[in-house]
This record gives C-alpha cells, structure tokens and sequence, in this order.
C-alpha cells in the first residue's frame, strides 16, 4: 500500500513539474510575441565594424539616422573594429538575438567567409540578414598619361606582354584586389599584383605612375576624376553608372565580370522573424525615400531595397563568388 502511495505521489510531482515547464515555456513564448510585437522600446545599437572617421562609419551613421527617424527610437553607433572585421562580426553574432544589437555588414565580411581562415563564427549560421542598403561599383583607373584609353586596350597589351602590367590594391584578399583579380580571370590576363596598406597609397603610386592600372570602389574612383589626375576605363557594374553615364561597363567592352562594393544590416541569428521583418521593412521603405536615396548616390553607389529572404540568397552567391575566386586564382589570405 505504501509503495503505490509513493508512486501516486512520484506521478503528482512529476507531473506537477511537467505543467510547471509548459507554463513556463508558455509564458516566454508569448513574452517574446509580445516584445517583438512593441519593438523597439529601448536603444538600438548598429555595430560598425571599422573605425570612425571611414566611408563604413558615414555609411553607417546615415543608416541609424534614417532608423532613428523611422522608428523614433534611438540608434546608437558603436564602432568595433580590428581583424578586417572580423571582431565587430563576432561581437554582434554572440550578442542577444533581441533585434537591439545590429551589424553594419560589407563585402569585406563575404571575403573573410570565403577565405578558407578559421573564424570565430559561421556568418550564414550565426547571422540574419535583414536588407542591402546599398552597392558601390569598382572602376577601373590608370594615370591621366597612360598610353591606354580603354579596357579593351589595357587588355590587349597585357595579354601580349605576359606579367609587364603592374596593379596596385588595399591588400591582399581586400576587396580592390578580388575585383581586380576577377577581372583579370575574365580577361585571362595576369598583371603582377602589389599589395598596399590600404587605398591611398595605391592611389598615390597610380598617381606617381608606379603602378599602371588600379581597380577602387566608386566613392574614391570620383574626386580623382573630377580633378583630372586619373582616366577611367570602365565600370565593373551591369550597367552604366547615372553619375557617369559616358563610362562604358566592362561587359561592353568584352570583359564580361561586375564587381561592387556593398553596405547591409544584419542581426543575431535567432532575432524574431516579427523584428526583423519590422527592421527589413523601415530600410526597404528608405531606398524610395528621396531624400535618404540622395544622401546615398552622394557617396557614388546606388541605392538597394533588398528584404531579408534576397539579402540572405546575396550573401550566399558572394560568398561562393569569391570562394571560387580565391580557388582559381590560388589567392593565398593571411
């Protein structure tokens, strides 16, 4: 008798502890609905991996600007850089996935994933994308006493002089060099690559005529050609750039690759769909507002209006595109 008292008693408990779960289960599951439905109540941060004063940290505050207003609620910039990103990425892909901590995310993320390094995170698995903001096309530029007046020219000359031509970049595995080096595949050339410490050196020996060509992204590509101290040979977009409208694109000329810069935000995996949809929405919304569009094509890149499910398919092809890239090209990253 004793003995299935207790099991009477052992089953109450058990069960009781059962109820207990689903109650307590329950109560986070509606809590959750309920906070991302009254999201944002409190400050957003958007993590800028990069330092401040940079076209990313700009980029960056525009962003949260047009966030603020939209969603007239704080957001706040906190830069984080270091590791070519990869410090600021990490940051946010272990913060809360509660939609109050954002990531201002660019091309330079895609590479890092791409690279074949170990990385403290897994960019497709720890990150949600929620829209593109933003693409900037590569220009290709050569001193304004170069012998050559267009892709085609540059082409056939390296093409008939092996390695002779020389192209500077911001680095091994930088963005300048993986569009200059898609470029090359597509024209089935090979250049000698000399890597600098950044954009303004290279830009520099462009300028002293020490290297003969250099691909860089458009918000550096136009104060030079305003001043008359560089030529431009192409654009590596689909098509032509309304800010340079008699600028032919590579593929018009035969060379058949597009290369850009690009600006996005992301959040933590695991963000409710509810806030990230909200987020995603507010930003779609800006790339039609026509002064925040203005603000964008002033930075020389074209506006996107990319919702998270195109975003994320974004992601995806760019980091496969430079993963076959770095492959073929036997780029070695450190």
């Amino acid at each position: 008798m004793a003995s299935i008292k207790f099991r009477n008693i052992y089953r109450l408990t058990v069960n009781s502890i059962e109820i207990l779960l689903v109650a307590v289960a329950s109560l986070l599951f509606f809590s959750t609905i309920v906070s991302a439905q009254n999201f944002p109540t409190k400050p957003i941060r958007l993590i800028v991996p990069f330092a401040p004063g940079g076209a990313a940290d700009i980029m960056g505050r525009m962003i949260a600007d047009k966030l603020q207003q939209d969603l007239a609620n704080p957001v706040i910039i906190v830069n984080k850089d270091g590791g070519g990103t990869i410090i600021g990425v990490d940051y946010v892909a272990k913060s809360p996935p509660d939609g109050y901590t954002l990531l201002l995310g660019n091309d330079a993320m895609a590479i890092n994933s791409a690279s074949g390094r170990k990385l403290p995170y897994d960019l497709q698995k720890d990150l949600a994308p929620i829209s593109l903001v933003y693409l900037g096309p590569q220009i290709v530029l050569v001193n304004k006493t170069s012998p050559f007046n267009s892709l085609s020219e540059l082409v056939s000359y390296a093409r008939a002089n092996a390695s002779a031509l020389k192209y500077g970049s911001s680095g091994i595995g930088s963005s300048t060099h993986l569009s200059t080096a898609a470029l090359c595949e597509a024209a089935n050339i090979n250049p000698t690559h000399l890597p600098y410490r950044g954009i303004a050196p290279a830009i520099n020996d462009l300028l002293g005529g020490h290297i003969d060509f250099l691909v860089a992204g458009t918000a550096s590509a136009l104060p030079l050609l305003k001043s008359g101290s560089v030529r431009s040979l192409a654009i590596l977009s689909k098509e032509r750039l309304p800010l340079l409208p008699l600028l032919a694109t590579a593929n018009e000329q035969g060379i058949h690759t597009e290369s850009a810069g690009w600006y996005g935000v992301l959040a933590p995996a695991g963000t409710p769909p509810r806030i990230l949809s909200k987020i995603s929405s507010t930003l779609v919304l800006a790339s039609q507002n026509t002064e925040f569009r203005e603000k964008l094509l002033a930075l020389s890149g074209e506006p996107q209006g990319m919702n998270e499910v195109a975003f994320s398919s974004f992601i995806r092809s760019e980091i496969l595109k430079f993963s076959k890239l770095i492959k073929t090209r036997d780029i070695q990253i450190q």
